[in-house]
């Protein structure tokens, strides 16, 4: 298992009209927590990319446990529990400054080759990098 955090402020124009942050932006804050995630594991999507693989998303799951609030300085744990094979698993946990979990969720991001447009399994190279952060399995 490897797990990174992150930490992203909210900016107001991400909250609703309640004060609290809209809904919809948690699946952006954990895109930017996979994102740096996936930097501290040696590799970006630009890179993947750029050797013909994609990455869309084909599952988003999300726990709404309490508000985060304009200004509430987050800290979003990522964590990668296995290798992938033709999918790759990350869970999320959001907490506030005083350190209260607020949101819980996964996504399951697919291998999809840019050259076809099909399913493929997760490159080598990935995988071997991907190795090193995840000794136990």
């Amino acid at each position: 298992m490897f797990t990174f955090e992150t930490q992203l402020r909210v900016r107001y124009a991400e909250t609703d009209q309640m004060g609290f942050v809209y809904y919809g932006n948690y699946p952006q804050y954990y895109e930017v927590a996979r994102a740096d995630a996936m930097r501290k594991m040696g590799m970006t999507y630009r890179e993947m990319e750029e050797k013909g693989v994609v990455m869309p998303i084909a599952d988003l799951h999300i726990k709404y446990i309490r508000p985060a609030y304009y200004d509430d300085l987050l800290t979003i744990r990522t964590t990668v529990p296995s290798l992938p094979a033709a999918r790759m698993h990350f869970d999320y946990e959001v907490y506030n400054e005083a350190g209260r979990l607020l949101n819980k969720g996964s996504t399951v991001l697919a291998f999809i080759s840019k050259e076809t447009g099909r399913p493929c399994q997760a490159p080598g190279w990935f995988v071997d990098q991907l190795k090193q952060k995840l000794p136990e399995t």
